[in-house]
């Protein structure tokens, strides 16, 4: 039986994309609440939404487990993990709107402690043997739907402080990166460790994205930005989810 497990920003935990939608407290194995749980059916299969900042497109701060948020799917008995995540492009090709579907990770974490840095870098391959199949469909229902998109591409993860300076977005580029987000690779990994296929749908802004001589993107320009991307990711996992 297939079910499936949705993680993502703000507005994917729309009810209205639901039917019966239940909402849930997870139990898990490590002692630490998951986020949210809303559970009920698309298209008649059975989905689990955890979403990772609240609902209705608000920014609010908080601390995500994604271990807590992975085995919670894992114990609610989901057979697949469909994320959706904002990122910026490190490519020109790979505009604002664009949605895209990584075939690997590269995990780039920063520790700061006063000016002493220590780099880490992790490349994480997505989970098999789904992979194909689902960016396949994925791409397949894009077409129909008439959505730009980008698939096989290579995406830098950040866990510590912002991206912000020209000389990292040159360093990612450096190696082979096409875009840059803020979470996804560790649930990446967990998912991975769990045995659970994941697939992530990234949602271009170019609000994290440095280019030459570009005027900075504005906070209003962001919400905008977030708000049609979670739009066209809730139609697209709408026509996928029951396909798989």
């Amino acid at each position: 039986m297939v079910k499936i497990g949705i993680i993502g920003g703000s507005g994917l935990d729309d009810p209205q994309i639901l039917m019966q939608p239940v909402d849930k407290e997870a139990n898990n194995r490590y002692g630490t609440p998951s986020s949210p749980l809303k559970c009920g059916q698309i298209n008649g299969v059975e989905v689990v939404i955890i979403a990772r900042h609240g609902r209705a497109h608000e920014i609010m701060p908080t601390r995500v487990n994604f271990r807590a948020n992975i085995q919670a799917l894992k114990e609610e008995g989901c057979t697949h993990i469909l994320a959706a995540t904002a990122v910026g492009s490190l490519r020109e090709e790979i505009k604002p709107g664009n949605l895209v579907f990584p075939s690997q990770f590269i995990d780039f974490t920063r520790h700061r402690n006063l000016t002493v840095y220590t780099d880490k870098v992790v490349h994480t391959p997505m989970s098999q043997p789904y992979d194909q199949k689902i960016t396949d469909l994925l791409c397949k229902t894009c077409d129909e739907l008439d959505f730009e998109y980008n698939r096989d591409v290579t995406v830098v993860t950040i866990e510590g402080p912002r991206f912000s300076t020209k000389a990292e977005s040159h360093m990612f580029r450096q190696w082979g990166a096409d875009i840059i987000n803020m979470s996804t690779c560790p649930e990446v990994i967990i998912a991975n460790e769990l045995g659970i296929p994941y697939q992530t749908i990234a949602m271009s802004t170019d609000y994290d994205c440095w280019k030459e001589d570009e005027e900075p993107v504005t906070f209003e320009m962001i919400l905008k930005r977030m708000k049609e991307n979670a739009d066209k990711v809730k139609t697209l996992l709408i026509k996928v989810v029951g396909r798989i």
